[in-house]
């Protein structure tokens, strides 16, 4: 039993250390080596190294503060915020505003994969109908959709572009029927004006 006998714990020293600046070596580390015993000391306790006095004195000119160290703020010391006046979000012009999104804008086809994972699901919650695990179907179709052959594929691909082609053509015709929108308002203003003038 006397193998079972644990170390008693050492008492820990306190360190001090100056919270308002970092101490760093010359080339920014946070380490320096001692000349006399060849370690590397971090600079902020080189105080506490036992070497030489010699190398300790010349190891603190060596280190030098580089930066301050961030402000921490307390958790205690809650200020309460001070309500400046507010800007509307409009007038902020820090941020870039997001385009407006087309109601009208037909959808984005689905690629050969989404067609093929739509087919997928269906045969496989045929064969697995008590499975409601959806990442491991995503996982099975993506296994399979990788072992397939082009000739296995082929299909998928081939309705993906048609559909893409439909895509197309949808997109062009509706931003032909808006630029005639944008423009026909215009015209009826003035056929209006004239009218008027007369």
């Amino acid at each position: 039993m006397a193998g079972s006998q644990s170390n008693p714990p050492r008492p820990r020293k306190r360190v001090e250390v100056n919270s308002s600046a970092l101490k760093r070596a010359r080339d920014g580390s946070a380490f320096t080596k001692c000349e006399a015993c060849g370690k590397d000391v971090p600079v902020g306790l080189i105080d506490m190294h036992s070497c030489s006095l010699d190398s300790k004195i010349r190891m603190t000119l060596e280190s030098q503060v580089v930066e301050s160290a961030p402000e921490v703020k307390e958790p205690a010391e809650k200020k309460k915020k001070v309500a400046a006046p507010s800007v509307p979000k409009r007038e902020k012009s820090t941020k870039r505003e997001k385009k407006a999104k087309d109601p009208n804008k037909p959808k984005r086809p689905p690629t050969a994969f989404f067609l093929f994972m739509d087919d997928f699901r269906k045969t496989y919650k045929e064969a697995n109908p008590d499975s409601k695990n959806v990442s491991l179907v995503a996982k099975e179709g993506g296994e399979k959709w990788k072992s397939m052959t082009d000739e296995e594929k082929k299909p998928y691909i081939d309705k993906a572009a048609e559909l893409k082609a439909e895509y197309k053509t949808s997109v062009e015709k509706q931003s032909t029927d808006n630029e005639e929108n944008e423009a026909s308002p215009g015209q009826e203003e003035e056929e209006d004006a004239t009218a008027d003038e007369a």
